[in-house]
């Protein structure tokens, strides 16, 4: 995920790599949470990283709205 969306060698910190990293995250948890339904830790961090994602999407639209578009539409992000 962060090849996909690094902007230099040692990229880790950009918000594209990081809502890529989330996003990645998020999708596991889902589906661990999906066979073990009564896991309500995991699924409170699952809405903290979703918030997380959130607040970077929505940084990452009020700086540059095309590089926005471009990990939302990578993503598959906003359907």
């Amino acid at each position: 995920m962060i090849e996909r969306f690094k902007k230099h060698e040692v990229d880790t910190g950009s918000p594209e790599v990081q809502i890529g990293i989330l996003t990645e995250r998020i999708n596991v948890l889902t589906e661990h949470l999906k066979i073990h339904t009564k896991d309500h830790h995991s699924r409170r961090g699952l809405l903290k990283m979703v918030g997380h994602r959130r607040r970077l999407l929505g940084y990452l639209q009020k700086q540059d709205v095309e590089r926005y578009r471009t990990v939302v539409k990578d993503l598959g992000l906003r359907r």
